[in-house]
């Protein structure tokens, strides 16, 4: 199905905050996103994105409401799980379709680890096709928490800039970004684009990103 947004090049402010922190309590409504359902002109998104940059690396927070069941997580298959996704290419260039190593791709998970699978998790997937991959992640340095509650859940997550190859906003003050929410109950919800196109891997598909002051 057409959808309006194939007629604009996407670019969207992303503030900077003072200090990076988990965000316990969320981001402020001033670093929100316009989500998906809202960009094709529909109604209000159970999903709420908000992003923030520092020179130090991201913060981030995702709050879903609108649930009758619990997240269905599984460490076995977070491609599948309900959750985020996110792909991140660190130098914004969209004059090729295939991913180099400043494009990286996570997913987050509000439950499914620990020994009562009541954990976030945080993973590190390859994009297909990529021509590069980049530098190793350690995604222990991603400082996660997630909150399970009646009628959805929440994530926040700070992705420092050591994991993070090509982030110098100093130098490159843009980033390409593209965000799914996935969801077996409520249905999955992409920026941009959604499938067939290649949206986890396309780095010309995604949106991009001004890291600004304020």
């Amino acid at each position: 199905m057409f959808s309006s947004k194939f007629l604009f090049r996407f670019r969207f402010p992303c503030r900077r905050i003072e200090t990076l922190r988990l965000p316990n309590g969320g981001l402020d409504e001033s670093y929100r996103l316009p989500s998906p359902d809202e960009l094709d002109g529909g109604a209000v998104s159970p999903f709420d994105l908000r992003l923030a940059w520092h020179p130090d690396g991201l913060a981030l927070s995702l709050s879903v409401n609108g649930k009758t069941r619990r997240p269905w997580c599984r460490i076995v298959n977070p491609e599948e799980s309900d959750g985020l996704q996110i792909c991140l290419d660190t130098r914004d260039m969209k004059d090729g379709h295939r991913a180099t190593r400043f494009c990286h791709r996570l997913v987050f998970l509000p439950t499914g680890s620990g020994p009562s699978q009541s954990q976030p998790q945080v993973f590190w997937l390859p994009i297909h096709r990529a021509k590069q991959h980049p530098n190793p992640i350690a995604t222990e340095q991603i400082r996660l928490s997630g909150k399970v509650f009646d009628g959805g859940y929440q994530i926040h997550t700070v992705i420092p800039s050591d994991v993070l190859t090509g982030y110098v906003p100093s130098e490159h003050p843009n980033l390409g970004f593209h965000f799914a929410v996935m969801d077996q109950e409520l249905g999955n919800r992409y920026f941009l684009v959604s499938p067939p196109f290649p949206h986890d891997q396309d780095p010309s598909l995604w949106a991009s990103l001004d890291l600004v002051a304020a």
